[in-house]
């Protein structure tokens, strides 16, 4: 059996100290794979973002808050690892400058500079020859030609494409892609039903 890392809910980039960005991920995905992974027998770890749900009993879960704290947990357990399976969404952008004091009203127009936050799963690509990668992909639009752009220029070796009808909802349908751009499986049922319907297409696939 394999041991795999998951990535699994949201981050937060705070703007001041009570204030933050962050992505309406509820990490029920990410909870449901490590659930599925657990249950047939593999090793996990999670690195999880602020989330409600409960991870396996067992398991290591490693929380994060930001996205730069969620690839630095990545880098450390990756390299341990034998895949990973990136469910998280973190938080693309940050503020250029995060205010020392809670920010008040003042009657005028604020505007506010982002920047880009490190991207998890490219960064992670110089561990990659020796291991795998799923991606997943919520995409609004052009979900395929979208899908198979990150999946090229994240490295990875799946993508499992979705669309937003999905956040904070128990049920899910999703497309998984392989590199060559072909639809390998379709599921919609509940997470946890997709979840051990993903995780059979990985150990197909990769493992």
């Amino acid at each position: 059996m394999s041991r795999i890392l998951i990535t699994s809910g949201p981050t937060r980039q705070y703007l001041d100290p009570v204030r933050y960005l962050t992505n309406a991920s509820s990490g029920r995905m990410g909870a449901a794979l490590a659930e599925a992974a657990v249950a047939a027998g593999h090793q996990v770890v999670v690195v999880s973002g602020p989330v409600q749900v409960a991870y396996p009993a067992g398991i290591e879960v490693i929380p994060v808050v930001s996205t730069q704290e969620m690839l630095d947990a990545c880098r450390g357990a990756f390299a341990g690892c034998d895949g990973l399976i990136a469910a998280a969404a973190p938080c693309d952008y940050q503020p250029a400058a995060v205010a020392p004091q809670k920010i008040h009203k003042s009657g005028s127009p604020w505007r506010l500079e982002l920047v880009e936050t490190p991207d998890v799963i490219a960064s992670l690509a110089d561990l990659k020859p020796a291991r795998w990668i799923v991606g997943f992909a919520l995409e609004t639009e052009d979900r395929r030609a979208r899908a198979m752009q990150k999946l090229a220029r994240k490295s990875c070796d799946l993508i499992v494409v979705n669309g937003p009808n999905t956040i904070h909802s128990p049920d899910t349908s999703v497309e998984i892609f392989d590199r060559q751009g072909r639809l390998l499986e379709a599921f919609a049922a509940d997470k946890r039903r997709v979840a051990q319907a993903i995780l059979r297409v990985i150990e197909r696939e990769l493992i």
